[in-house]
Parts: C-alpha cells; sequence; structure tokens
C-alpha cells in the first residue's frame, strides 16, 4: 500500500514554533534589568551634587559620585541603580530630604557602596543617613557616623537588605522615639556580614523585625564611650543566626543586662532557628550580662561561643509575666472595642 504524506501541516507548524522564538526572547528581555547610562557627579561636572544625579536617573543607570563633601540629600525613584563613590572619599552630609534622611531609596534593587554618610538629623529625632523604601538593598564598604539611624528600613514583606563591609560609628540617639545604629522594620531578611559597629548612643546597634536576621563576622561592641542599650535586639521574634561575631558590652551600656534580645514585643515573627556559633562576647560592665535573653517558646542552639566576664548564655527569665502582661493588655483592648461598639450601636 502507497501511503502519501504531505509536508505543509509539519511546515506551517514549523513556521509557527519558530516565530514563537522571537516573541519569547523579546519576553525575557523586557523582564531584564535596563541597561543603563553611568552618570558622574563632582564638581567639575555637569552634574554637581547627587540630588543632581537622583533626578534625572533611569532604571539600570550607574552613578560615580567623585570625592568630596556634599551638602546634600537625594531621593532614588528608579530601579536597579548602583551609587557608588570613587575612591572612597565621597560624603553625604547635614541636609535631609522629606524629613527622612540624605539618600532615600524609592527604587527598588538598589546597589550602593563607597560612600560615606554623617550627620544626619530631623525634627522627630529619627533622621537616616539611608532611609530605604524600596524593595532590596545592598550596601558595600560605606561608613556610617554620627547620624540619628545609620539605616533606617521601611515595612516591606518580600525585601532583602544586605549590608557588606562596613562601618556605622555614633550613631543612635534617644530623645522623641529611640533611633539606632540599624534599625529594620518587617521585611524578608537582613543580612550583614564584615561589618562593625562601634559607640553607638542609647539605642541599640542592631535593632531587626524581619523574619530571618543573619549576622556573620561582624564586630559589634560599645567601646569606652558607647551608651548602647542592646547589641542585637530583634523584638518581634523571627529567626536569627549569628556566626563569628566579635561583641562587647560596654561600661557606660545604658542597658547592662542583656547583650542579645529576642521577643520582647511579642512573637508577631514566627520564630524558626535562634543559633549561635563561634561567637565571643565580653562583659565590661560592672554587672552580670545575659547572652542570649529569650522571650519566645523557640530553642536557642548555642555552639562554640565564648563568653568573658560574668555572662549568663541564655535566659528566660520573665517571658511567663511578659506574656501575661500581653494576655491581658490584648484583652483590655478588645474589651474597650466591644464597650465603644455597645455604646454606639
Amino acid at each position: 500500500m502507497l501511503i502519501m504524506f504531505s509536508a505543509r501541516p509539519f511546515l506551517r507548524s514549523l513556521a509557527y514554533r519558530s516565530a514563537l522564538v522571537p516573541l519569547a526572547l523579546i519576553g525575557l528581555w523586557s523582564c531584564m534589568p535596563a541597561q543603563g547610562k553611568t552618570l558622574v557627579v563632582g564638581t567639575d561636572q555637569e552634574l554637581k551634587l547627587p540630588s543632581a544625579a537622583a533626578s534625572v536617573a533611569r532604571a539600570g543607570d550607574t552613578i560615580v559620585i567623585e570625592a568630596g563633601e556634599y551638602f546634600d540629600c537625594a531621593v532614588w525613584r528608579a530601579d536597579h541603580l548602583t551609587i557608588e563613590g570613587k575612591g572612597g572619599g565621597a560624603v553625604i552630609t547635614d541636609k535631609t530630604c522629606e524629613g527622612k534622611g540624605l539618600f532615600i531609596t524609592r527604587g527598588n534593587d538598589i546597589t550602593i557602596r563607597n560612600l560615606t554618610f554623617t550627620r544626619a538629623r530631623v525634627p522627630d529625632g529619627n533622621g537616616a543617613g539611608i532611609r530605604a523604601e524600596g524593595v532590596n538593598l545592598r550596601i558595600e564598604h560605606s561608613r556610617f557616623i554620627n547620624n540619628e539611624n545609620g539605616i533606617l528600613a521601611n515595612p516591606s514583606p518580600t525585601s532583602t537588605i544586605t549590608i557588606l563591609d562596613s562601618e556605622f560609628t555614633r550613631n543612635g540617639k534617644c530623645d522623641r522615639s529611640c533611633a539606632h545604629g540599624i534599625y529594620v522594620g518587617e521585611i524578608a531578611l537582613l543580612r550583614i556580614e564584615r561589618s562593625k559597629f562601634t559607640d553607638t548612643k542609647a539605642g541599640h546597634h542592631i535593632e531587626s523585625r524581619a523574619l530571618r536576621t543573619e549576622l556573620i563576622g561582624n564586630e559589634i561592641v560599645d567601646g569606652e564611650a558607647g551608651t548602647s542599650s542592646y547589641l542585637v535586639d530583634i523584638p518581634n521574634g523571627g529567626s536569627l543566626v549569628m556566626t563569628d561575631n566579635v561583641m562587647e558590652k560596654g561600661p557606660h551600656s545604658s542597658n547592662p543586662g542583656i547583650a542579645i534580645m529576642i521577643g520582647a514585643e511579642g512573637n508577631s515573627a514566627r520564630t524558626g532557628e535562634l543559633r549561635f556559633s563561634g561567637n565571643t562576647l565580653t562583659n565590661h560592665t560592672d554587672v552580670a550580662t545575659v547572652f542570649v535573653k529569650n522571650w519566645t517558646s523557640a530553642d536557642v542552639v548555642l555552639d562554640r561561643n565564648t563568653l568573658n566576664g560574668p555572662i549568663t548564655p541564655v535566659s528566660q527569665d520573665g517571658y511567663l509575666l511578659h506574656r501575661v502582661r500581653g494576655w491581658l493588655g490584648e484583652t483590655i483592648a478588645i474589651s474597650k472595642r466591644l464597650i465603644k461598639i455597645a455604646l454606639f450601636r
């Protein structure tokens, strides 16, 4: 039997599939970050100030800031920006935008490196070297000196903030409200590596409401002049992993009894992993301190930590009273709402 075969359907199918290839590539390219320009900021450049660059920056641009002091602030609205100081001598100082900070990062996926942020002050006492409002921020080789907050990050549930090889010195303040070396709201992940925190004033070196916080190979010390409260505060719970950090409670700490606090304001972020390995803590206060005060129901795992001075490794003292107070507060709040509803029906 002779079977006739027609090539036309096959060729039509091949042509259709071939037509889909460039369409698929166009879709892929549309999802990729734009390949931007390089904008240079400097006294001898067309763009004299960071704010001038911020006003014209587009997605994917790189902004290079030449060495010098810039009495300026900037709001970065474009996505996928890289903002870097040339040679490490660029200083942003003394002027804040929107009553918030020296830099406000409103775009997503921004990288900042080789810059110094200093003397951020605002009327409500909560000014920041960098105020992070977008999704995902990466900081590299930067310094935050004598600000109210070094970095202050708004809640953003899917955001990751990564800080590498940076320095936080003499930040913090407790006046109308408390400011800190770093304070992040409810984000997915805060990761800090190989960075130094010293001489923090009144607030905490690091306060994180992130679902997960990872602190790796940092130096977190009060020093002779620091008056910080906690070295690390995880107020709402959430996972905390600390590895190979060097820490010190200084003689002038405003809260000498606790180094790391977890769950002081409840456990709204589900606490999973609490792991501390290879850390060193030295107590230079005149009272005993607690390495990890845990007011969550999660277990603390300690491995190869070195504790110098009068230090209790882990304590849950006050946890039950804290839970009772929290329950009473919630009960009273609910009762007030029910009474108000009944009165105004």
